[in-house]
């Protein structure tokens, strides 16, 4: 027994010095916090660096430099029916990215409180034309008074308000716009005497500090930080996608303010938020700095802005395409179709080329020519390197202007009829498209096996072979002769031109071996 009981007192002697070592420590860390200083026990308790405190950033400097440059903008704007939202000039649902990913462009800016803005509680139907008002951000980048928002931010505005960060309101006049990037000009009436920001010259890199000013729901200037996530971002919002991904929390109101870096240059315009719920959870998306740099000169000038236009329906170079094409790799942008009365039908590029360069710099992909031909002024002659019948050609093109608007058919319905043939190794059916009501020129696509190698890849009842291996298609034979032809070749895939209502694409699809 009284081994025992001076076991137990050993147990209970540890255990007492294990409560006061661990009080000790309570007390070292309530003081440390307390006094708001890390002090050396407390850094030696948890193992933490005893400068850590002067290591963090603080953005205090920085934030009272440029907020005085951030501002607030109301907008009075016509309904419409329906208050338009960036979507990059498509004709896509708004707020909607790529798979259905709900991407919100504040496409209701975000609501004055009290107002009767957009889906304000109880506001029921609107009238035609009914006026109501918005809220967002933007940034001053003049002495004189020009100011960068978000395009939606006063699309359709009748009356625009800047706040300043004193509180001062000046009445603005919207200079330019343009749809497709997402950005304003505005300029504040008067004379006056403002402090502005500038861009910033070089570009942000993954991991750089950045810091979102703005006015979120109305409430004020607001402040919030974080890191630069991505840089290059397709969202889906339209062909010129190129956005910085940034974590800094922003929300309905920050549209159209600024992201700046340590140096309180402007690196971003806040435009697009990752949200399921409609606030920040922390994927934010910014125009970069340059691409607004360029498009407010633009507007500064000229009031819009004008875009070279090649005129071809474009589409992505595969693996399997590369290799029926004779590409030694898959980079470039392959024509599905030039459009009728183009510049490039003018200059005699064709369905099947695949550009690959423009003025000598090489195009990676169908969103990397959109940008490059765009960049161009319409008039410009540029040479287009393309591949076609198995070398590479040049061809100088004078681009056009860009449309306003691009017009897109509805894909027709197709019955399966009789006359149709098994195609077995691409696992489809086809029949001549005049048996199936198609006023076309090739073989329909009446049937598709759900584990063949058409369906792998997308073709769909419905879908017109306009030609197979480049040459034209009647019937199913001429499709079997370009698999053989591809085979003889020693290609691994065979390329289709498709036609699917107005829309002409290609797809390779694989063979097999002979």
């Amino acid at each position: 027994m009284a081994k025992t009981s001076s076991s137990n007192s050993g147990v209970m002697r540890r255990r007492r010095s294990s409560l006061l070592t661990a009080g000790a420590l309570s007390l070292a860390l309530v003081g440390s916090v307390a006094g708001g200083i890390a002090t050396p026990a407390f850094a030696a308790a948890v193992n933490v660096p005893a400068n850590a405190a002067t290591q963090m950033p603080s953005f205090a400097d920085v934030v009272a430099a440029v907020q005085p440059a951030v501002v607030s903008i109301r907008v009075k704007a016509d309904a419409g029916p329906q208050m338009s939202s960036f979507n990059g000039g498509q004709d896509d649902d708004q707020g909607s990215g790529p798979g259905g990913i709900p991407f919100e462009f504040f496409k209701r800016f975000g609501q004055i409180p009290g107002g009767e803005g957009q889906g304000a509680p109880g506001a029921g139907k609107r009238a035609p034309h009914e006026m109501v008002m918005g809220q967002g951000s933007g940034f001053i980048i003049s002495s004189d008074g020009y100011v960068v928002t978000n395009n939606h931010v006063v699309d359709k505005a009748t009356e625009v308000t800047v706040t300043t960060n004193d509180g001062k309101d000046y009445s603005a006049k919207v200079i330019g716009t343009d749809e497709k990037t997402d950005v304003a000009l505005l300029k504040i009436s008067g004379d006056h005497d403002f402090p502005f920001v500038k861009f910033a010259d070089s570009d942000v890199r993954v991991g750089d500090w950045v810091i979102a000013v703005g006015n979120p729901f109305g409430l004020g200037g607001t402040v919030t930080a974080g890191i630069v996530s991505a840089r290059g971002r397709d969202i889906g919002s339209g062909p010129y996608d190129d956005f910085i991904q940034i974590d800094a929390p922003i929300n309905k109101g920050n549209s159209g303010g600024p992201t700046f870096n340590l140096k309180g240059d402007v690196v971003g315009m806040n435009t697009a938020i990752y949200s399921p719920t409609g606030g920040s959870v922390g994927i934010g998306f910014d125009i970069p700095a340059e691409t607004v740099s360029q498009i407010v000169s633009t507007l500064k000038t000229k009031g819009v802005v004008t875009r070279g236009w090649l005129g071809v329906q474009i589409q992505p170079i595969t693996d399997d395409i590369a290799d029926s094409l004779g590409l030694k790799s898959d980079k470039g942008a392959l024509v599905a179709e030039a459009q009728s009365d183009s510049p490039a039908v003018a200059s005699g590029i064709k369905s099947g080329d695949a550009i690959l360069a423009v003025d000598g710099k090489p195009v990676a992909s169908p969103r990397e020519l959109a940008k490059v031909i765009a960049g161009y002024e319409p008039g410009t002659t540029v040479k287009v390197d393309v591949w076609r019948g198995g070398k590479s050609e040049e061809v100088a093109v004078k681009l056009g202007k860009l449309p306003t608007k691009q017009q897109q058919a509805m894909a027709d319905d197709a019955s399966p009829q009789d006359s149709s043939s098994e195609v077995g190794q691409l696992g489809l059916t086809v029949a001549p498209a005049s048996a199936v009501g198609k006023d076309e020129k090739g073989v329909a696509v009446v049937k598709i096996d759900p584990d063949g190698p058409a369906a792998d890849k997308g073709v769909q009842v419905g879908d017109v072979i306009v030609a197979a291996g480049g040459k034209p298609v009647g019937d199913a034979k001429d499709v079997a002769a370009s698999i053989e032809a591809a085979k003889a070749d020693g290609r691994k895939a065979v390329l289709l031109q498709l036609k699917q209502g107005s829309q002409l694409r290609f797809v390779a699809l694989p063979i097999a071996k002979a």
